[in-house]
């Protein structure tokens, strides 16, 4: 195995590597606190009806307009 030190990175190398350990140490962290839970049917039933529509090519209605008829900030 070769090791390498941090003088042996260049600059890209050594921005990915702190990227990485950040991204690692927030997933510890915070971590998904959906994980391990499932879907209600009736919500399963409505992400089914989206795709189905996206697939068929139907209009969908953006986040942003949604998000503005709620009176909330996006």
């Amino acid at each position: 195995m070769i090791e390498t030190t941090v003088s042996n990175l260049t600059l890209n190398d050594l921005r990915d590597l702190i990227r990485t350990e950040i991204e690692q140490t927030l997933l510890e962290l915070l971590g998904d606190p959906d994980a391990g839970l499932e879907l209600r049917d009736d919500l399963k039933q409505r992400l089914q009806q989206s795709v189905t529509h996206l697939r068929a090519g139907q209009q969908t209605v953006p986040a942003q307009t949604v998000a503005a008829k709620l009176g909330l900030e996006w």
